[in-house]
């Protein structure tokens, strides 16, 4: 079993910048995909990235091969997720930050292919991210 605990959020104001953190205990999560998602108020919880494990690739259907990271395009060339697997942690460098990004950011492990929120599992507790105009 795995355990998730997100860090780094904050308040900021518009285009600002914040680097959530994503640490994973009780098991490594090298051999694993893990994504970031997002849940503002009264909304459902949204894909936000992914990034595949640091194995080959020839494991993954066609349309994640080859293709290391995954954005939702409301965050393309703003957002970007990294791993450090020596140290068992995910990233999500957020920058531009816009007021509609304000939400509370959970991490997660990817369990197959797709970016559906059933597709992941071991979610951590979340943080909480607020972007002010």
């Amino acid at each position: 079993q795995v355990q998730l605990v997100e860090s780094g959020g904050g308040s900021v104001q518009t285009g600002g910048s914040l680097r959530l953190s994503c640490a994973a205990s009780g098991r490594i999560i090298n051999g694993y995909a893990m994504g970031w998602f997002r849940q503002a108020p009264g909304k459902e919880r949204e894909f936000v990235a992914d990034i595949n494990s640091s194995g080959g690739t020839t494991r993954y259907a066609d349309s994640v091969k080859g293709r290391t990271t995954r954005y939702a395009d409301s965050v393309k060339g703003r957002f970007t997720i990294s791993r450090d697997n020596a140290k068992n942690t995910v990233f999500l460098q957020m920058n531009s930050l816009k007021p509609e990004d304000t939400a509370v950011y959970y991490c997660a492990r990817r369990k197959t292919f797709g970016v559906e929120v059933y597709e992941f599992d071991s979610w951590g507790q979340g943080t909480q991210v607020t972007v002010s105009s």
